[in-house]
């Protein structure tokens, strides 16, 4: 993340995504597939980590190995002349300033967490009446001889993080076509040089 000042010399923080080039790898019909989307891929992967079946697959749309591959399903109309196959799409002919965007991310994975980080739990407070090492303990999870089980979904430590993350509503505040960066405001999920969905 980072910031940038806006016209009203507001600091605003922000984040800078490389969104792109991205290439038409194949495009999906009715007909043939049975719905519509386009599937878009992004980055370089050398051709000897490629599978044969990807290869193929990237030689149909006339390019490179691509890092990752992304489906979009019942794209917009205003696009449908310029998807085709091998084609490239741009940052700029996508997005412009003032959009907003939803980014699709893997949250940071942060291991094995107690229940005040992970859930937001208080401690058992004020430290008296015993509980000389017990800060951050979850207390009573309820049930005693009946129901003489723990209630499915109750809030313990456990694993944080490493989750399919969709932040909403991400404010496009600047596009810079030629470099192929747009800029959003707030953040997106997960650490730098991680792989986030952009939706429009």
């Amino acid at each position: 993340m980072t910031s940038i000042y806006s016209a009203d010399g507001r600091s605003v923080a922000c984040t800078v995504i490389e969104a792109g080039p991205c290439v038409v790898t194949q495009v999906k019909n009715e007909e043939t597939d049975g719905y519509t989307a386009v599937q878009l891929g992004y980055g370089e992967r050398k051709e000897k980590n490629t599978p044969a079946s990807l290869k193929g697959h990237f030689a149909k749309a006339n390019t490179t190995p691509k890092k990752e591959v992304v489906e979009f399903r019942d794209f917009r109309e205003e696009f449908e002349g310029q998807v085709q196959l091998g084609n490239e799409v741009k940052v700029g002919d996508v997005f412009a300033e003032g959009d907003f965007v939803d980014a699709i991310g893997t949250s940071k994975g942060k291991g094995f967490q107690g229940v005040v980080k992970r859930h937001g739990f208080g401690g058992v407070g004020q430290a008296t009446h015993g509980q000389h090492n017990r800060l951050r303990a979850p207390g009573s999870i309820g049930g005693a001889s009946y129901p003489a089980r723990v209630f499915k979904g109750m809030r313990m430590a456990g694993r944080m993080g490493g989750d399919r993350v969709k932040v909403l509503n991400l404010e496009v505040l600047k596009v810079v076509p030629e470099e192929n960066l747009i800029v959003v405001s707030g953040s997106v999920p997960g650490p730098k040089n991680s792989i986030v969905v952009l939706e429009k």
